[in-house]
């Protein structure tokens, strides 16, 4: 089971969405997008929270205030953090994410440290959580599904992007050919280039009866 929730601090709202237990945190982390911000409260447990970004768009262009919706929505999931005040959350991108062998399930570890943000949440607001929780939804989805679906459609995209790119070089090929011959036809209708059938004592070089 999945909570989803929609922030409307921008237009269109952004989904946020986090697991039900440490069951449901082992799904989203095997089979997360690439487009998936992950939201933590730092040091200590607490709910995985995912933002799920645009295409094209990057960790650094989330806006101030969707950033605070999601910290606020991780500390309140926060046993001990929703009692703290002056907290961070950290953040990271899904692929960010490492898992090992030896871990627990739901926990995880992160590749690289320099690609890790934070944000500090002062206090809690109850105004962003009643807020987020007002579009609050349950759903039982099909992580692997999902995935494999994003991914197919990616490699559609690709497809679609590459015959686009061979049809732009085949016509540009098809212009500079037509060029080409265009400058090699102007240069042989030169006048300079031209003979004439007239001899020089002005009379055609050839007689008919």
């Amino acid at each position: 089971m999945v909570f989803y929730f929609t922030s409307h601090v921008v237009s269109p709202g952004v989904p946020l969405f986090m697991g039900v237990d440490q069951y449901e945190n082992e799904e989203l982390i095997k089979w997360g997008w690439p487009e998936d911000v992950w939201f933590h409260v730092d040091k200590v447990s607490s709910a995985h929270v995912y933002l799920r970004l645009r295409s094209g768009q990057m960790i650094d262009d989330i806006p101030t205030a969707v950033l605070e919706d999601a910290a606020q929505l991780v500390k309140a999931n926060s046993i001990q953090g929703n009692k703290m005040n002056d907290v961070d959350v950290i953040y990271t991108m899904w692929t960010n994410l490492k898992k090992t062998d030896g871990m627990e399930v739901g926990q995880v570890g992160i590749h690289k440290e320099k690609e890790v943000r934070k944000i500090r949440v002062v206090k809690k607001s109850n105004e962003i959580l009643n807020r987020l929780n007002k579009t609050k939804k349950v759903s039982y989805p099909d992580f692997r599904a999902e995935r494999e679906k994003r991914d197919r459609e990616e490699r559609e995209d690709k497809k679609k992007l590459l015959r686009q790119q061979r049809e732009r070089e085949k016509e540009e090929e098809k212009r500079k050919k037509e060029e080409a011959e265009l400058r090699s036809y102007s240069t042989l209708m030169k006048l300079e280039n031209m003979t004439s059938n007239t001899s020089v004592d002005g009379n055609d070089s050839d007689d008919f009866m």
